[in-house]
């Protein structure tokens, strides 16, 4: 029997190595795809000094203790940092669209980011959007109830971007560029089907 177990541990030891080994190989091949993941930890370190139940992880009461320790904090910590940051960047381009040149420097980093589009596609749809409304988030047609910059109809079509599209103007820039190229292709078309039939 004892000869047997002796056998059979370089064999488990051999299956180890070769599970640790494709385990190996099959990080380095992944790990860059999730590189630009994000990776939490969670660590529970016990605290000594515990009421009765210590070492269970339970209190007093025979609950489970789950406060959280100063490893979790930090990490919360950064990860709200990181999420306020993105959240003041938003709010700040929000707050930048308001006005008439803030919408217009925000569409035109979308376009160039996201579309693509040269600067002759901005000067389209700088045409077309001072003609439709003035660049103005708050504007609406009273007769037909077209609504904000890109006078969407109905105005309840910028919801596929955002709920928001009453205020933010961003909703309304993002939801304009959207509908322009599924439709049109190109602010430039866009704008020259508005001028022979005054919308778009």
């Amino acid at each position: 029997m004892k000869q047997s177990a002796i056998h059979l541990r370089p064999i488990g030891v051999r299956r180890l190595s070769l599970v640790a080994a494709f385990m190996a190989f099959f990080l380095m091949a992944v790990e860059p795809t999730y590189a630009s993941g994000t990776l939490q930890a969670y660590v529970t370190i016990p605290n000594p000094q515990a009421t009765p139940g210590a070492g269970d992880d339970q209190g007093a009461d025979g609950a489970i203790d789950t406060t959280p320790s100063l490893l979790e904090l930090d990490a919360i910590k950064t990860v709200d940092a990181s999420a306020m940051a993105l959240v003041s960047l938003a709010a700040r381009q929000v707050d930048l669209a308001r006005q008439p040149n803030g919408a217009k420097e925000v569409a035109k980093n979308l376009i160039s980011t996201k579309y693509q589009w040269s600067d002759a596609q901005f000067s389209c749809l700088n045409q077309l959007w001072t003609k439709e409304s003035n660049w103005n988030y708050k504007a609406r047609n009273k007769s037909s109830g077209a609504h904000g910059i890109a006078q969407a109809l109905p105005a309840t079509k910028m919801e596929i971007v955002g709920t928001d599209w009453r205020t933010n103007p961003v909703t309304q820039i993002t939801w304009g560029l959207k509908y322009i190229e599924e439709r049109y292709d190109t602010p430039c078309k866009a704008w020259s089907k508005f001028k022979r039939s005054r919308w778009y």
